[in-house]
């Protein structure tokens, strides 16, 4: 994905001279994988000429944000608490990261009820 979106529009070609920098991958392969990512809504394509020319279906942020209500809904029986818990207990998450994390859902938190606020005008 990540090769998509630095590319994008990407052919098959330019995403496979991207990959092939960090890892030993044929073409056929490097298509294989664009079809699934496809397949799973990940990507779009359209056809140029004789081109298959792809594009990401989401943003990084928002395709992150899908990948991890993937993982609570399948790992922690869609509890986002268990989730947060298990990170913290596990000491996945640095204390600079925890602090980050914190002030991020605060700010968010409070942008909401903000937004709540005015709608209620």
């Amino acid at each position: 994905m990540h090769a998509v979106w630095r590319a994008q529009p990407a052919t098959v070609e330019a995403v496979h001279a991207l990959v092939a920098e960090r890892r030993d991958l044929k073409e056929v392969t490097t298509r294989t994988i664009l079809r699934r990512l496809e397949h799973k809504d990940y990507l779009r394509h359209e056809v140029i000429g004789r081109a298959y020319v792809y594009r990401a279906v989401e943003e990084p942020r928002s395709l992150a944000a899908r990948a991890v209500r993937q993982l609570i809904d399948r790992f922690c029986r869609g509890s986002v608490d268990e989730l947060v818990t298990g990170l913290v207990e596990a000491d996945v998450l640095s204390e600079a990261e925890l602090a980050a994390l914190e002030r991020s859902v605060r700010a968010r938190s409070a942008a909401r009820r903000r937004k709540a606020a005015k709608k209620g005008r």
